[in-house]
């Protein structure tokens, strides 16, 4: 037989329940989870039901085709804003900073001339000279008011405004000692065109070239493909279409037209959005290849022809004087034959970028100009190094028995190469604005298509809701 023992019961007959956790006291109120925790399970609840569901399905493609909607909104107007400045301020800039470098080169030109002519300068080319100096001023104040924040362009900018009054100061003391027969006049030129050719041109090249390279900047800008925008839009596309197949599968509805005017209306930005895109590179790329980068060209050989005319003219004026670095030949002659080659290899390249008769045809004429404009030239130079200077100096400017002077050759060259540069500038900025305007309305429609798709995602989907009601 077993004998089990008991514990004995406590005093006064009740039992203890053992130890272990308690539950919570009779009449507590139930314990509450987070704010967080309990949006979390309401949610999970409401996608255990259709109702549900098509709630959040609504709600995550209206995101969808809002988000769509904003990011091609901004990838257009950083498109747009880039390309109106390649219009209205970065090829403009670029330009006029070609055009205070042409200036300056050219009044270096034009004081040489009226140098050699000396007493018997004509009217014409002092005012040649002046307007130079008065175009290149007039441009400086323009691009100091209009380059923004470029610090490289800031500086050329100051560079050139403090040293453009010294050049002016002492072509105004060359001319008048050249006026008294003093011999210091050569000496004041020479220094005037060495301050200009070591100081001036350099810092409106390299204006030039910062300007340029903004310039370059806003086109890859403009013409970068808004690839964020075309990702966003399948997105919400491939949405649409899976909430449309959703509820033809469990609706046998084919259409709803909620959801397909949602669709419609992101297909329609996407294909906006992507032709648009398309015409723009392309006509800011005809912009850049046929406009932009044979001006550039032109306007190194314009600079080309200007340096050797100038180097033509002090040839005579220097008779000797400065030696170039084999301290045999003569600099200024030296630099006329240098200046002659770029301008050839200028022309050809300009010739073979031209891309219409109305291009090509300055072009072959400025090409010709320089053919005769050599030939006189070693004519003047041969006569020149015989010692006669009389002989030489009318083969170089001109007179009423020399009208086929080397001086006019380059008048040739020159006039041809503006009329190209002209030409070019017009296709330019025909081919840049097709590429602005093929952009137009699109920030506008971006954002009106969008809201109206997300609003008709919502209604479609409401549809469906009212059913269960």
């Amino acid at each position: 037989m077993v004998i089990t023992s008991r514990a004995p019961a406590p005093e006064g007959g009740v039992h203890v329940p053992p130890a272990g956790p308690q539950g919570p006291p009779p009449g507590a109120p139930p314990r509450r989870g987070t704010a967080w925790a309990e949006g979390v399970e309401r949610l999970r609840e409401a996608a255990t039901t259709e109702p549900g569901r098509l709630r959040i399905i609504g709600a995550a493609l209206a995101a969808l085709i809002v988000l769509f909607g904003a990011v091609s909104l901004w990838e257009v107007s950083v498109r747009t804003a880039a390309a109106d400045d390649v219009v209205g301020r970065s090829q403009p800039l670029s330009a006029d900073a070609a055009s205070i470098y042409r200036s300056l080169a050219d009044a270096d030109t034009a004081s040489s001339s009226g140098f050699l002519l000396g007493a018997k300068e004509e009217r014409e080319v002092r005012q040649r000279y002046e307007k130079d100096i008065a175009n290149a001023s007039r441009l400086l104040v323009s691009a100091a008011a209009t380059t923004g924040g470029s610090e490289s362009s800031r500086e050329q900018i100051t560079l050139l405004s403090e040293q453009l009054p010294r050049y002016t100061g002492l072509i105004e003391q060359a001319r008048a000692a050249n006026r008294q027969g003093l011999p210091l006049g050569g000496a004041y030129l020479r220094y005037a065109n060495e301050q200009m050719t070591t100081q001036l041109l350099p810092a409106a090249q390299r204006l030039y070239e910062a300007e340029t390279d903004r310039l370059y900047t806003d086109y890859d800008d403009a013409r970068s493909w808004p690839l964020v925008s075309l990702a966003a839009g399948l997105v919400a596309l491939a949405a649409l279409a899976w909430a449309q197949r959703r509820n033809y599968l469990r609706t046998n509805r084919v259409f709803n037209h909620g959801l397909l005017a949602a669709t419609a209306a992101s297909v329609v930005v996407l294909m906006w959005l992507a032709v648009g895109h398309t015409v723009a590179r392309s006509s800011l790329s005809e912009a850049r290849a046929q406009g932009q980068e044979s001006l550039k060209v032109l306007n190194d050989a314009r600079i080309a022809s200007l340096q050797a005319r100038a180097g033509e003219n002090l040839t005579l004026i220097a008779r000797g004087a400065v030696l170039a670095e084999d301290n045999k030949s003569d600099k200024y002659d030296v630099d006329f034959t240098t200046n002659m080659k770029a301008l050839d290899a200028g022309l050809a390249t300009a010739l073979r970028l031209a891309d219409d008769d109305a291009g090509r045809s300055p072009v072959t004429r400025a090409a010709d100009g320089v053919k005769q404009w050599k030939q006189r030239h070693a004519a003047a130079r041969e006569a020149d190094l015989k010692g006669d200077y009389e002989a030489a100096l009318p083969l170089v400017i001109g007179d009423k028995g020399h009208k086929d002077s080397s001086g006019s050759a380059f008048d040739t060259v020159d006039a041809s190469l503006e009329q190209a540069v002209a030409h070019e500038q017009r296709e330019f900025t025909l081919s840049a604005r097709d590429g602005l305007g093929a952009l137009g309305g699109l920030p506008t429609g971006t954002a009106v298509l969008a809201v109206a798709g997300a609003a008709a995602a919502l209604l479609g989907i409401g549809r469906r809701l009212s059913e269960y009601r």
